[in-house]
């Protein structure tokens, strides 16, 4: 009798922290942290529905001739994001445009660290084996573009759809605009 109480316990104690672990794990989703852990997990969600073609990658229409413009160049086109590498590959692999990710040469993510940290951007121009001012970095968020920056690195801020320019940087609209032929 006493071995069966002590599996209820087990029990309810292991349900107690399963319905905690979801409790935070849904905190962390509606707080849009970029945590690691959280990133890895939805890579790993979004794997499946990737899988069963239920979910497609979507990028703009200028994405890939720009890519393909660049590897024509002779540059590397890197991503970085706060989605787990995985995550990323998932996306590129799936766009209606075909597989992306062979027009891309490496993915980072929060590994790094923040994207709005400074150091990040150094380490990320470490691994490239490049001086940060030999990497252009492209984004929609004022804030990684500014720890860019701060970083050495040149930083364009692509605004899409009506989003408003601020005056503090350099502004492009899409990708048809970097580095063309």
């Amino acid at each position: 009798m006493r071995a069966r109480g002590c599996s209820r316990l087990l029990g309810m104690r292991k349900q107690a922290r399963l319905r905690s672990s979801i409790t935070y794990t849904q905190w962390l989703i509606v707080s849009d942290s970029k945590c690691t852990p959280l990133k890895a997990l939805q890579g790993k969600i979004w794997e499946r529905g990737y899988t069963s073609g239920e979910l497609r990658g979507e990028v703009y229409a200028d994405v890939p001739p720009a890519f393909a413009r660049w590897r024509r160049q002779g540059r590397e086109v890197c991503i970085y994001s706060s989605g787990s590498v995985l995550a990323q590959q998932l996306l590129f692999r799936s766009t209606a445009a075909g597989d992306l990710t062979a027009q891309l040469s490496k993915f980072f993510d929060t590994r790094v660290g923040a994207k709005s940290e400074s150091e990040s951007y150094r380490k990320i121009a470490v691994d490239l084996a490049r001086a940060p001012q030999e990497v252009l970095f492209i984004s929609d968020a004022r804030n990684e573009v500014e720890a860019a920056k701060r970083a050495g690195m040149p930083a364009i801020l692509c605004l899409r759809e009506g989003a408003v320019p601020d005056g503090k940087h350099q502004v492009i609209h899409s990708f048809d605009e970097v580095l063309p032929e």
